[in-house]
């Protein structure tokens, strides 16, 4: 990682000096992401010594923009009072995050440290199986009851700010009595209502809210959030009790985390759960290899196909010069079409109910495709000296790999996603693999039946 050094020199020389008034202007002068990267060099003992200037909340707030690694490392070699009460005021959600990825050791020396109520809450969030909605969420949103006046839930929203206990303010979730989630309000509408003070919330809120289960796959969240453009969305249990909101800078981090994953699993690599560099090499290795392995044995059966063919390849010598074009045509359009459909399956674009729309348009691409590349390859084979009718094999042939390479490509994703997995484990060399296969024995099928002829 590339360090931004700039105000290296400074902060060493005012943490020398003890210059308490120049370090708490740093850690409020700037952006807290800014402030994040400056300090990139430091130890961690010397980042907690910067930030032992600022106020509690901004000093949470610089926090959480630093790299997790250096976040946990912090957790485990600092004081563990101190750790404490940073950690009570961390956002809910980042909290648990970070927690997770502490040893356990330090995790339950920190717990017992933390204020009751933010102890209870870490425990909470952190029962969700990971990947769900609840285990992105936070408990930090707007909350008002229905039978609110304008000029109670205005009191407490700005109440709660001045707290710091809110993450977002973009929505007001309105509950009832018992905790259902019955509507929402927008800060538009509150303000609008400010004429009549005692009006009640229910009497302007908007029924129609939509929410996710809190046992929703977070992949399913991100497209709701994306579907409807939301800056937050309600999180919701079997009985509609609200239990939290999902803001949408957590749905920015499933996006990239998800498209980590789906490139990896496209590159036929088993999704890593730590950074490249910080994944051991026997890990890496265990996780890179045991795809390899089932390339290796899908590039094994392509061998003993070809020979069972070693006969007619003995008699027809020329056809071999062409077995890298034909299996290399049909593996990249396999993969071309495999990387489209997953892409568009990720992004909402296709759902499983348009497959026979997806059939007929590789089809025809196929052919397309096929013919043109079946155009060049019998240019290319008359060009080596090969007949005119014998040269005919190398155009039939291409046609039909491509043609099945762009059916495959497209339909083994859908299928996955019917059985309910993730569809880029139909990974694009995985995809390649089959078509190789498969185009060894329709090229010496075609030659067969040309040739002999």
């Amino acid at each position: 990682m590339i360090r931004n050094t700039l105000y290296l020199p400074e902060l060493r020389e005012m943490l020398a000096e003890g210059d308490a008034a120049g370090l708490g202007e740093f850690c409020t002068a700037i952006h807290p992401a800014r402030t994040a990267e400056f300090m990139e060099g430091l130890d961690a003992a010397e980042v907690w010594e910067v930030l032992r200037h600022a106020e509690p909340m901004r000093r949470a707030e610089i926090f959480s923009f630093l790299e997790q690694p250096r976040q946990v490392e912090m957790l485990e070699t600092l004081d563990p009072q101190e750790m404490a009460e940073l950690v009570a005021d961390l956002a809910h959600d980042d909290r648990v995050d970070i927690l997770q990825d502490a040893e356990p050791q330090t995790v339950e020396e920190l717990l017992p440290l933390v204020p009751d109520e933010e102890r209870r809450d870490i425990l909470r969030l952190s029962a969700y199986p990971e990947d769900t909605a609840g285990a992105i969420m936070t408990s930090e949103y707007a909350r008002l009851n229905e039978d609110d006046t304008i000029d109670a839930a205005v009191e407490a929203i700005t109440r709660s700010l001045r707290e710091g206990d809110l993450q977002t303010i973009n929505y007001l979730y309105v509950v009832d009595k018992a905790d259902h989630l019955r509507g929402v309000v927008s800060v538009a509408q509150l303000l609008s209502a400010l004429a009549k003070p005692a009006m009640q919330i229910g009497d302007i809120m908007n029924q129609s809210v939509v929410s996710v289960d809190v046992d929703a796959d977070q992949e399913k969240v991100a497209a709701e959030v994306a579907r409807y453009d939301f800056a937050a969305i309600p999180v919701v249990d079997a009985e509609h009790h609200m239990l939290g909101v999902i803001t949408h800078d957590d749905v920015i981090d499933v996006v990239r985390e998800e498209a980590v994953e789906d490139a990896q699993r496209i590159g036929a690599v088993d999704p890593l759960e730590e950074t490249y560099l910080e994944t051991s090499l026997l890990t890496l290795t265990w996780k890179r290899g045991i795809w390899l392995i089932i390339l290796f044995f899908g590039a094994l059966l392509t061998a003993i196909a070809l020979r069972g063919y070693e006969d007619r390849l003995a008699q027809w010598a020329w056809l071999v010069l062409f077995i890298p074009l034909v299996i290399s045509s049909g593996g990249n359009s396999g993969s071309q079409s495999a990387t489209l459909i997953i892409s568009a399956l990720a992004a909402g674009h296709i759902s499983l109910t348009d497959w026979s729309r997806i059939v007929v348009r590789e089809l025809v691409q196929g052919i397309l495709l096929g013919a043109f590349l079946g155009l060049i390859g019998y240019g290319a084979a008359r060009m080596l000296g090969v007949a005119s009718f014998d040269a005919a094999v190398v155009p039939i042939t291409l046609l039909l790999v491509v043609l099945c390479g762009t059916l495959t490509g497209s339909l083994l994703p859908l299928l996955f996603r019917r059985l309910g997995f993730d569809p880029a484990i139909m990974s694009t060399p995985f995809v390649a693999g089959i078509i190789d296969l498969v185009g060894i024995v329709i090229y010496m099928t075609v030659a067969s039946r040309l040739l002999a002829a």
